[in-house]
């Protein structure tokens, strides 16, 4: 006998299931937890593709590391662009239902990296340069909030720039806190990238930048508590972020110390090592993101107090490949599914947003190379400091999102701190080559700029 023909209500089901894969299919369209599967490694792909092709265009054409790269490439996926031309196929990719998976992933990724990063950190470069590394951090603190001081009552003209009923000491304390932040991060992927890791100049800017960051979310908490949040917040955050660092880098580091000892014993890490050492870093994260600091300084701080050696060499190994590519993507993607740069459309707004980065930019490129050569750095090393603390990345888009959430800031003055945070990033690793890096590896200060086009 013959085949008979499918029924068309096959044909229909079947075209209807395939169309439909992306929606939701749980009740009222609300989202399964197979739904949030099936998107996350949908979204996944696309944020590893898009992040590895505009890095390495970054790397090819414009000389900038990987790292900006991906960070362009999240504001590429998000409205700024992909929702701009192609809203229908953004909001299917990228539902706002699939945001806090993403938001977990982002956190894990640059809370693992950071903790990677402080394996590297070089406490004799630190004893070393200890006295310019606090000049450098006080005055990338006290130059913005002056500024800050200065600008804010002219911003606060402005309707609809911050939050209606905002006192004048907690918009001061808000800006400053954004223009006063060094993208950490951000900075310690260039210092990587640019060969920087184990050199005093890439210590003691990465100090700096950690410790300006870290007051920055202090200060932010502290906006937070008096805004409404409750005095509660900014105790929370300040003493019990001072107190796990302080456990952290007593008792934690002899508590850890055995494990260092066993790599070198095996010649090798276990998964059992691994094992602890992860558990260790979900820890410091954890009490530093409970507490309202934020996880990469309890994964950074954790990182500096591991064993060295072949510890280090092995947990590199093992961890900083699924991190860099898989990981860390989703950090710079989650942060710009949240911009908008459509926002600046006015003359007036164009020149407000100007004068932001012209301020940022005078506030922390200037003060920290006023304060390294106060310290005794030659001009070139000042110059090469200033460069790198004046980016400010991803971590700015965080701390403004967060004051866009919380009714801190209107969206106009949200997209003009989206944009000097673009800019200053993507102006750092160029200004840094051109005032240090060049001559420094013409001379064999630095080695050169090491090729991450296959490797990073």
């Amino acid at each position: 006998m013959s085949a008979q023909p499918a029924s068309p209500d096959i044909w229909a089901h079947t075209i209807e299931v395939i169309t439909t894969t992306l929606s939701g299919h749980g009740p009222n369209g609300a989202f399964t937890p197979t739904d949030f599967s099936v998107h996350f490694f949908l979204q996944l792909c696309l944020i590893i593709f898009t992040c590895r092709v505009v890095g390495w265009l970054g790397q090819r054409f414009l000389g900038q590391p990987q790292v900006v790269g991906e960070m362009i490439a999240g504001v590429i996926l998000g409205p700024s662009l992909l929702g701009f031309l192609l809203p229908e196929l953004q909001g299917t990719i990228f539902p706002k239902e699939t945001k806090n998976v993403l938001y977990v992933g982002a956190q894990l990724g640059v809370g693992l990296y950071m903790f990677l990063v402080g394996t590297s950190f070089r406490a004799d470069h630190f004893a070393k340069k200890g006295k310019s590394a606090m000049a450098v951090s006080l005055s990338g603190i006290t130059v913005p909030f002056l500024m800050a001081i200065l600008i804010t009552p002219w911003l606060m003209t402005v309707p609809g720039l911050f939050a209606e009923g905002i006192s004048q000491f907690n918009a001061t304390l808000f800006l400053g806190a954004c223009i006063a932040l060094t993208a950490f991060p951000m900075l310690a992927r260039i210092i990587n990238e640019r060969g920087l890791a184990n050199s005093s100049l890439g210590t003691l800017s990465l100090t700096a930048g950690a410790f300006d960051d870290a007051v920055s979310w202090c200060v932010l908490a502290v906006v937070l508590a008096t805004f409404g949040g409750g005095p509660g917040v900014a105790v929370v955050a300040i003493v019990g972020g001072v107190a796990w660092t302080i456990f952290v880098v007593t008792i934690g580091k002899r508590l850890l110390a055995p494990l260092g000892r066993m790599v070198e014993r095996d010649g090798e890490m276990s998964y059992s090592v691994l094992a602890i050492t992860l558990m260790a870093f979900f820890i410091s994260a954890f009490v530093m993101d409970a507490v309202g600091i934020h996880a990469i300084f309890g994964g950074f701080i954790l990182g500096v107090v591991m064993p060295r050696g072949k510890f280090a060499e092995e947990l590199k190994k093992k961890v900083e490949p699924l991190a860099v590519i898989m990981l860390l993507p989703m950090f710079f993607t989650y942060s710009g599914l949240n911009t908008r740069l459509d926002m600046v459309n006015s003359v007036q707004l164009l020149v407000i947003a100007l004068a932001i980065l012209a301020v940022s930019v005078l506030a922390k490129f200037g003060a920290c190379y006023a304060a390294a050569r106060l310290s005794g750095e030659d001009n070139r090393t000042a110059l090469g400091i200033g460069a790198l603390m004046n980016s400010r990345g991803l971590m700015e888009l965080i701390i403004i999102n967060i004051g866009l959430q919380k009714g801190i800031i209107g969206p106009a003055l949200f997209s003009m701190l989206v944009l000097m945070a673009i800019v200053t990033t993507v102006m750092a690793s160029p200004l840094f080559e051109a005032v240090y890096g060049k001559k420094a590896r013409e001379s064999g200060e630095l080695d050169a700029v090491p090729d991450n086009s296959a490797s990073s």
